[in-house]
């Protein structure tokens, strides 16, 4: 991956990256916002009480990984598909997250398979 990634990827997505491969669950949590909606394979999680929970069974609580592979915009002025790697102890492959932001916060994640 190029470097060069970086500079398009919107500081809330590089913060969901990061935060996970650190493996800190409290900034996890802080990047989403206070009334965020998180859809898993159309299982949903609402307010950051529900994204940690999510975290717990399903990311960092699971060891994931995430490689960024690619950011693209969405179809709304701060939605954007960002395309990553997941290695850990729970899925693994290539999978689209569908970010819609609010600020320097998420406040909708879809995952679809």
């Amino acid at each position: 991956m190029s470097m060069s990634l970086s500079s398009d990827v919107p500081i809330a997505v590089q913060a969901f990256v990061d935060t996970t491969n650190a493996g800190d669950s409290d900034a996890f949590v802080a990047v989403f916002t206070e009334d965020a909606l998180l859809s898993d394979w159309g299982k949903e999680f609402a307010g950051r009480e529900g994204v940690a929970a999510w975290n717990e069974s399903d990311n960092i609580g699971r060891r994931s990984h995430f490689d960024l592979l690619g950011v693209k915009p969405g179809l709304g002025d701060q939605q954007f598909v960002v395309t990553v790697m997941v290695s850990g102890e729970g899925f693994n492959g290539t999978s689209d997250l569908e970010f819609t932001l609010r600020g320097d916060r998420v406040s909708r994640l879809v995952i679809t398979p």
